[in-house]
């Protein structure tokens, strides 16, 4: 049988995590694979809440050199997964090409193996999202599964939470659809992520060109309060722009959480002041970022972007 590692570069998992992997191996049962556990995925040091470098490159690296495995589902983000990235052999990756899927923190991993090898990365759902049987997730992940290009057709629910006295509530409510920004077409290679994880890369050799690219950019607004995750989320944006190889065609934002407290008039201020952003296509509210359902996007793949007020056309090209 076809075989999907779980791993863990950023954060480990904890042993109530072990429901998550057993609803996890029921779907992936279902479409024929078998899901083997990463060694050191439970393992976790003093300080950061997951494994030593060593542990973690050596799970990731024994994934990719097993030729058994198809997938490597990256288990959870978190902070710290930065901290592997001159300890991988991009060589033996580039060689032993797999589906490597996640989001968050794990930006940095799925980018740098991007740079390094030019192998397509996936950034989308990690063990949670395939814990929970969202059709939406699955029907997208499955997509990329295949190697398809599709056409983003927004969901019809979303999953978030919000806080009443310190006390989070999950809270289900009605998609309103992606919002056009900018009108415009473009065509472009996909680079993206978590924006302050890619940011991380700045300066160093895994930080792809960003010329002729579209953006997929989403943050999480979890460590924010009031106002203050608009003023982050904007100068990070802003240093991404002023990266002297970034010519972008377009930008595709993932949603925001409502503890982000983003609104349209403050999206519509933030692109207005940039300049490098003038007169390119953008859009927001698309399904991916720390909410749910999310689609999977393939980071190094094409896409092909449209819009003409809310007429919203994003095609995905993962090209084999």
């Amino acid at each position: 049988m076809k075989e999907i590692r779980i791993v863990a570069p950023s954060k480990s998992l904890d042993e109530k995590d072990n429901i998550k992997i057993k609803k996890a191996k029921e779907y992936f049962k279902e479409i024929g694979y078998e899901v083997t556990l990463g060694k050191y995925i439970f393992d976790k040091d003093e300080y950061f809440g997951c494994s030593s470098i060593q542990n973690r490159v050596t799970d990731l690296m024994n994934a990719f050199i097993d030729k058994n495995v198809e997938i490597v589902l990256c288990a959870n983000g978190g902070y710290s997964v930065n901290q592997i990235l001159s300890y991988l052999d991009y060589n033996i990756i580039k060689n032993n090409p797999k589906i490597i899927i996640g989001y968050s923190d794990v930006t940095a991993l799925l980018v740098a193996i991007m740079s390094k090898t030019n192998l397509i990365t996936y950034n989308g759902p990690m063990l949670t999202g395939f814990s929970t049987n969202n059709k939406y997730t699955l029907e997208y992940f499955e997509k990329a599964l295949k190697r398809e290009s599709f056409t983003i057709i927004a969901s019809k629910e979303i999953m978030d939470y919000q806080k009443v006295n310190n006390i989070i509530e999950n809270i289900n409510f009605k998609n309103t659809g992606m919002v056009g920004i900018q009108n415009g077409s473009a065509r472009g290679k996909i680079i993206g992520g978590n924006l302050c994880t890619l940011n991380l890369l700045q300066g160093t050799e895994y930080m792809p060109n960003l010329n002729d690219t579209i953006l997929f950019i989403e943050d999480d607004a979890d460590d924010f309060e009031n106002d203050v995750f608009l003023l982050e989320f904007d100068r990070n944006l802003e240093s991404l722009l002023q990266l002297p190889n970034c010519n972008i065609k377009g930008i595709v934002f993932g949603r925001f959480q409502l503890c982000s407290n983003m609104t349209m008039k403050k999206m519509e201020y933030i692109i207005k002041n940039k300049v490098k952003l003038k007169d390119i296509p953008i859009v927001t509210n698309v399904d991916f970022g720390h909410t749910n359902p999310m689609i999977t996007i393939p980071i190094g793949g094409f896409c092909k972007l449209n819009i003409e007020n809310n007429n919203i056309e994003i095609k995905i090209e993962v090209l084999k």
